[in-house]
């Protein structure tokens, strides 16, 4: 019968830096500590993040090959935990692609969770490791792995890229009925995208530059606050993004709510940094960044160059949704953002995987609109609706 549950240590390094580089895993029942799978491989030359990275996506691998559901993985590498986690940006090129195969092995698994531990807890991962590395040097292993002899295997890479939750991730969760809810019980969140952009219009990355609504963009925004009005003559509050293509969005729909509803700027509701690519057309960025676009794409964990990753956003967006949902309960907010942090709040809301991100096409000045209830019910009212533009075609 194949594990359920299981725990999995890994590790890597070299001797120099880059020097004779090797890795190690090894995945255990985590009720009897019984060894169930042992990785080892030496990595020729190879600086010490690579080997953590190839020791993390040999032991997934063999998880993945026993058959298991979910994974506790545990390693002294905080660089690779923190970057895994979507806490810290993968900044150096040469790991971005491992990380993207790691985060597609995630993605295997229904659910997998990242922990930090001493080095002295990961000895049996350690003593693979230093094995590999042995080996690697072209000398005989001075350290012996604790346990049976170590096997090797190439780490693989599977065909899905939809990634499992990870703890830190907080993806959506509610209570599945058919039952119907009464709305007045739910906070209700009118997400609005801005406007137009002269970036917009000409298909740039446009993350934290504060570029400026056009022409018809302030056309948009005033056509959406007609609209958000029609939707919810009483509105409890107007968050905005701090960068002024969505104040002045939020701006047009405070005073067709008839001014009483101040505009209140939220840091956490900016758009995803978008590093070296910002301003850039898409193509642009393909021509110049094609692995690390490639990257980017397989996986929510990656950021762009000097940028940040979707999943560092989803957590803003989460911390903003939490707070709206404990401040105005049973009200209604209008919340005007950008395409990742709306994007990942109906990712989270509809509880659909991460290729939802690249599917899903958001237009400026589209709304959406979600009931979110005390108990976790969230009811998904509209996505995208662009109908009061119509008329500025």
């Amino acid at each position: 019968m194949a594990p359920r549950v299981v725990s999995m240590e890994a590790d890597g390094g070299s001797r120099g830096n880059p020097g004779p580089a090797g890795y190690g895993a090894v995945v255990r029942d985590p009720e009897t500590g019984e060894v169930l799978a042992e990785r080892s491989e030496s990595l020729g030359t190879a600086t010490n993040n690579v080997a953590e990275y190839q020791g993390l996506i040999a032991g997934l691998t063999a998880a993945a090959e026993l058959g298991a559901t979910e994974v506790d993985v545990r390693m002294d590498s905080k660089l690779v935990v923190e970057q895994m986690c979507g806490r810290w940006q993968i900044k150096h090129p040469g790991l971005r692609p491992l990380a993207a195969q790691a985060a597609a092995l995630v993605g295997r698994f229904s659910a997998v969770r990242f922990s930090w531990i001493p080095r002295e807890q990961n000895r049996h991962a350690d003593a693979l490791a230093n094995a590999a590395m042995d080996a690697a040097a072209g000398r005989p292993s001075a350290t012996a792995a604790p346990g049976r002899p170590a096997t090797t295997a190439a780490s693989g890479q599977p065909p899905t890229t939809s990634a499992a939750p990870i703890i830190g991730s907080d993806p959506a969760t509610a209570p599945a009925s058919w039952e119907p809810r009464p709305t007045f019980t739910a906070t209700r969140l009118i997400l609005v995208r801005h406007g137009e952009t002269a970036y917009t219009e000409q298909r740039r990355y446009s993350g934290r530059g504060d570029v400026p609504l056009s022409e018809r963009g302030r056309a948009q925004a005033r056509a959406t606050g007609a609209r958000v009005a029609e939707l919810a003559p009483t509105v409890a509050a107007v968050l905005s993004s701090p960068l002024s293509r969505c104040t002045a969005t939020a701006a047009s729909i405070a005073e067709a709510l008839g001014g009483d509803v101040p505009v209140r700027t939220e840091d956490d509701l900016i758009e995803c940094d978008f590093g070296q690519w910002e301003g850039r057309t898409f193509a642009e960025v393909r021509q110049e960044w094609p692995g690390e676009m490639d990257a980017w794409l397989a996986s929510p964990r990656i950021a762009p160059p000097g940028g940040e990753s979707f999943t560092q956003v989803a957590e803003r967006a989460h911390r903003v949704i939490s707070g709206l949902l404990t401040a105005y309960p049973g009200e209604t907010v209008v919340v005007v953002s950008h395409v990742s942090p709306i994007k990942l709040m109906l990712r989270d809301a509809l509880a659909a995987g991460d290729g939802f991100l690249h599917r899903l096409f958001l237009d400026a000045a589209g709304i959406s609109v979600l009931d979110m209830w005390p108990d976790g019910g969230v009811a998904v009212r509209t996505v995208n609706d662009t109908a009061h533009l119509a008329t500025l075609d």
